[in-house]
């Protein structure tokens, strides 16, 4: 069944639309962030020489760590939420840079390949979590 919204006037004269299906860009925004950072991953690890090799690997080193922490905390406000995983992001950035310094094996693939596997490892330890809490609640039914 489908809901139909319908413009509501306000009290000053001017239409306002409702929120309804069709009219949220959040699935396309995080779809378009998503590809831009693979595609300054790839550019970044194949060592393009492409004009767009800087910014996209800076926001793959920034988007990825942030979405890696922000998926756990899902029950703060988006302000925070968004605040807290960004720092969190470049702390991790920071860390493995300076891990890296200090024992003499900095590369910018090294760099990327490291954020991604912290990364990837964070979103998967939250993806068992939530699985088995979704467990566990079946099986105290």
């Amino acid at each position: 069944m489908q809901t139909i919204h319908v413009k509501k006037a306000s009290t000053d004269g001017a239409e306002r639309a409702r929120p309804g299906p069709g009219r949220d860009l959040s699935p396309w925004l995080a779809g378009a962030a998503t590809a831009v950072a693979g595609l300054g991953a790839l550019l970044a690890l194949t060592d393009s020489a492409s004009p767009l090799r800087g910014p996209t690997a800076l926001f793959f080193l920034l988007a990825a760590p942030a979405a890696a922490i922000a998926a756990p905390l899902g029950g703060l406000d988006p302000a925070v939420r968004a605040l807290v995983s960004l720092a969190g992001a470049v702390a991790l950035d920071m860390l493995v840079a300076q891990g890296m310094l200090a024992v003499h094996r900095w590369s910018v693939p090294g760099g990327i390949a490291a954020v991604t596997v912290f990364s990837a490892a964070a979103l998967l330890l939250v993806a068992v979590r939530r699985r088995r809490d979704r467990t566990a609640r079946r099986r105290s039914r």
